[in-house]
């Protein structure tokens, strides 16, 4: 359910980037309609700019419609009626997972993960059965002992007692008690080969959650880099349109180039916040983690 989450936050993220593009077209293709009435700009452009302008609109709406669908997952998910009548608040900027060595995770992992903790009772509980098991090959000794008292009227009663003894020696039950020890041994075995397989598991899922969110790092700062870069190539470019310089090809050029730098930018950081999410859940004790490694805005 939290990548769900997260997945409504970069569609949100998403739209909104687009709708800002949407408006950069319509501002250009304004312009433009105003220097073809004047005769400083062709019919052919003023075309072209009302082109992108409408296709702007169209990739908005399919994003809208994205958005939609993934709130409707969201609220199904969740407990709600299924649909998008529903806005979400928080929103997760990039903040940087606290600081803890993997090795020291991987402790806490291995400490706190409930998947691990129910296998190794599995195996004290295999080792319980085989040790029942093998005891069913020792004789047992039972003793019982009952006092009472008889007669037909209360006053002349007479006591009463019985004291039994009984010594079994399970002679004739070895094929069955071999058969038992060998079940609780094969049982024994496979939780043994279960619990270090939870163990690997459980390390190898810190170890690629913390893979994950180093990757992810490196992309979001990339990301961001390409992004100030591109909204600077924008402005630049707006500029030298309006005062003439440039046509509106190079503002087109420069808003395609921007919006991309958007779009990775959310892609990278909802790669970030998932694999900070992942490796809170690979820690265990997820709930009590989400509020240090997803920090709302």
């Amino acid at each position: 359910m939290g990548a769900s989450y997260l997945q409504v936050i970069a569609a949100k993220a998403r739209v909104a980037s687009e709708r800002a593009q949407l408006e950069t077209a319509e501002a250009v293709y304004k312009q433009t309609a105003e220097r073809r009435a004047t005769g400083l700009a062709a019919q052919l452009d003023a075309n072209q700019d009302l082109v992108r302008a409408q296709t702007e609109r169209q990739r908005l709406t399919t994003m809208e419609n994205d958005l939609a669908r993934q709130k409707i997952n969201l609220a199904r998910l969740t407990g709600l009626p299924p649909n998008d009548k529903y806005d979400i608040s928080d929103d997760f900027d990039y903040s940087p997972a606290p600081a803890l060595p993997v090795d020291e995770a991987v402790q806490q992992a291995l400490a706190a993960r409930p998947d691990l903790q129910a296998a190794e009772a599995q195996l004290k509980a295999a080792e319980r059965t085989r040790a029942s098991a093998r005891s069913e090959r020792l004789p047992s000794l039972s003793a019982s002992a009952d006092y009472g008292e008889i007669g037909l009227h209360f006053n002349q009663g007479r006591d009463t007692y019985t004291v039994t003894g009984t010594l079994n020696i399970p002679i004739w039950q070895g094929g069955r008690v071999g058969g038992d020890v060998a079940q609780a041994e094969a049982a024994l075995r496979q939780r043994r080969a279960e619990l270090a397989d939870t163990r690997g598991r459980i390390e190898s899922d810190v170890r690629n959650a913390y893979l994950d969110l180093e990757a992810a790092e490196s992309q979001v700062e990339l990301s961001k880099n390409n992004q100030q870069v591109a909204q600077e190539n924008l402005r630049l470019t707006r500029e030298k349109f309006e005062k003439g310089v440039s046509d509106s090809v190079e503002v087109s050029q420069a808003r395609q180039a921007l919006a991309s730098a958007d779009l990775d930018y959310i892609t990278a950081l909802f790669a970030h916040n998932l694999a900070k999410l992942n490796l809170a859940r690979a820690l265990g004790g997820a709930e009590g983690r989400l509020k240090a490694y997803l920090v709302a805005k």
